[in-house]
């Protein structure tokens, strides 16, 4: 039960978040409404993927190394970083079109790296395909894009500096509800 809970929780986040892209007129046609469904479709997604995950049994698949942990940890870090404001704020990210589909791709790929089993291959490695296919789908619609203006490196040292204290919380409470991020 677990297993199909996780899957329909990750297909129900990609579809809400491709529901605009696929169906235009579908989801013009709900006008306001329709933002208050994709999110309350995409709260509907999280819990699946939580209770589902959780509930599904551990199938090894293979066993990571534990120097991925610090690498893991970097990564997501800098995942942090990409999807905070500094890719509009900042200069670091300035040119860059999509730092925060961009920090969800490493953050997913991250949790490949610590996470050896079935569940987490899954969900990580659905999530991560969902945020590559999310990348294609907007270029493909809206090839055109330019830069904004670049932002100061202040900004940039500032949202890094909060991404660190961010990663500090989000592992705190990480190792309150399942394994340490930081390790043993």
């Amino acid at each position: 039960m677990g297993f199909f809970l996780l899957i329909l929780g990750v297909a129900l986040w990609w579809a809400a978040h491709l529901f605009k892209r696929a169906m235009p007129e579908r989801r013009a046609a709900m006008g306001n409404a329709g933002k208050g469904a994709v999110a309350l479709a995409l709260v509907a997604a999280i819990l699946l993927m939580i209770f589902g995950y959780r509930m599904t049994d551990f199938i090894y698949v293979w066993a990571p190394p534990t120097f991925l942990i610090h690498i893991n940890n970097l990564l997501v870090l800098i995942a942090f970083y990409m999807m905070s404001p500094a890719g509009q704020k900042g200069r670091l990210l300035s040119r860059m079109r999509h730092p925060m589909l961009g920090g969800f791709k490493l953050w997913a790929f991250a949790h490949l790296l610590v996470n050896g089993d079935l569940a987490s291959i899954v969900l990580f490695g659905g999530l991560l395909a969902w945020a590559i296919v999310e990348v294609i789908v907007i270029n493909r619609a809206e090839p055109d894009w330019t830069p904004g203006e670049p932002g100061t490196y202040g900004k940039d040292a500032m949202f890094f500096l909060a991404s660190i204290v961010l990663l500090g919380i989000v592992g705190y409470i990480h190792g309150l509800v399942g394994p340490s991020p930081f390790g043993s």
